[in-house]
């Protein structure tokens, strides 16, 4: 019964604390705006285009994942490779953070490739991915340190409106996000208590971890890394030009709005929903783009690209079905 209620939890708590934030961000909305924007307001030819480099960060994730476990022996197929990125990040918007044990279960079933090996490929990405983030997100930050500043200011967190922070409901949001992680990094240290007990796992974690150093072409690594952060980045940028009212703005608009979004996402809620319209929406709107608009945006992209990432996902558990059936 508790490990139900645990899992049940796993399920609920983030469903919750997304539904929770939404709530609030949402909370005076005209919905009818969004619904007028969503049938007439969209350039639809920059939205294809915007899925095509969503679907392209995902298909270069599961190259660049191949590449890594080479190194161990493991050579599972290609397609197998990205059909289990497509599927790992359906797995996220129901369980947040599972979708990485997932996919190295997808290649322990089709491929017969060792779990343990392939996790510790897995942390290998995650700790290059956290390294490109810190890197973009230092650069973004000192081009673009007024906005910034202004966007500390705005959501009560500079030193001298710390007075009035308790007012603030961004407070409020801000400290249910930070409760997210908490847990989030609970449940990382739980898993890896659960690990230490299993004998050998742990060794072939680290073996899978230690694998780029050998991995045999690192100039095509490094561009797969670049490339993937690229259409991250342009996944979510070109679609300031579907709609009239986000058009004007630019390039470095495009950065400072990413990397706050990439930040939060990082909250375990289904595809970062609620912090994501939170951080979008505030730091649109120091850019000129009113609260309503900017509200539209969130609104329309994230969904569209959730429902994206849900069709791929079918997409990638349908074709593995079928293509390891047939061979």
């Amino acid at each position: 019964m508790n490990k139900l209620i645990r899992k049940a939890l796993k399920i609920v708590l983030p469903i919750i604390l997304g539904g929770f934030i939404l709530y609030w961000v949402y909370r005076d909305f005209d919905f009818s705006r969004a619904r007028e924007v969503l049938l007439y307001g969209i350039n639809w030819e920059w939205m294809l285009l915007s899925l095509f480099f969503g679907v392209m960060s995902h298909v270069l994730r599961g190259w660049r994942w191949k590449q890594t476990l080479a190194p161990l022996n493991a050579y599972p197929k290609t397609s197998d490779c990205v059909d289990a990125i497509f599927v790992s990040y359906a797995t996220n918007l129901v369980l947040p953070r599972v979708g990485e044990v997932s996919r190295c279960g997808i290649l322990s079933k089709y491929d017969n490739v060792s779990f343990a090996k392939s996790l510790g490929t897995v942390v290998t990405e995650r700790l290059v991915d956290t390294l490109c983030m810190i890197l973009i997100t230092g650069v973004t930050v000192l081009v673009q340190m007024p906005i910034f500043q202004t966007f500390f200011q705005e959501t009560g967190t500079k030193i001298p409106s710390l007075m009035h922070l308790f007012t603030s409901i961004w407070f409020y949001i801000i400290l249910f996000c930070f409760i997210g992680v908490i847990i989030l990094l609970y449940h990382l240290l739980s898993a890896l208590s659960f690990f230490q007990k299993v004998k050998g796992v742990v060794l072939n974690i680290w073996e899978g971890v230690l694998s780029l150093k050998n991995v045999e072409n690192i100039p095509l690594f490094i561009l797969y890394t670049i490339l993937i952060w690229g259409c991250y980045f342009y996944h979510f940028y070109v679609t300031f030009h579907c709609f009239s009212f986000t058009g004007h703005l630019g390039f470095l608009a495009g950065l400072v709005m990413f990397v706050g979004g990439t930040f939060a996402v990082i909250v375990p809620t289904p595809n970062g929903a609620g912090p994501w319209h939170f951080a979008v929406i505030t730091m649109m709107m120091l850019y000129g783009v009113n609260v309503t608009d900017a509200s539209v945006f969130a609104l329309i992209v994230h969904g569209i690209q959730t429902l994206l990432v849900v069709i791929l996902g079918l997409y990638g558990w349908l074709h593995l079905s079928y293509v390891n059936r047939v061979q």
